[in-house]
C-alpha cells in the first residue's frame, strides 16, 4: 500500500471532520441565539394584557 496515498486520505478525513465540527458549532450557536430571542419575545408579550381576553376561548363545531 502506498504510504503517501494513505497519508493524504487520512489528512482529508481529518479536515472533513474538523469542518463538520465547525459547522455543527455554528449551527448550535445560531439555534441558541434563536432560542434566546424566542424566550425574550415570549416574556415581553406575556406581560402585556390582552385587548380581548374572552376572544378565542370558545368555538362552535358542526359535524
Amino acid at each position: 500500500m502506498d504510504i503517501a496515498l494513505l497519508s493524504m486520505a487520512m489528512s482529508q478525513a481529518n479536515v472533513q471532520q474538523q469542518v463538520s465540527v465547525a459547522v455543527m458549532k455554528q449551527a448550535m450557536g445560531t439555534a441558541e441565539q434563536q432560542g434566546k430571542a424566542i424566550q425574550n419575545l415570549m416574556e415581553t408579550t406575556s406581560s402585556a394584557p390582552s385587548p380581548h381576553p374572552q376572544l378565542g376561548r370558545n368555538f362552535d363545531i358542526q359535524v
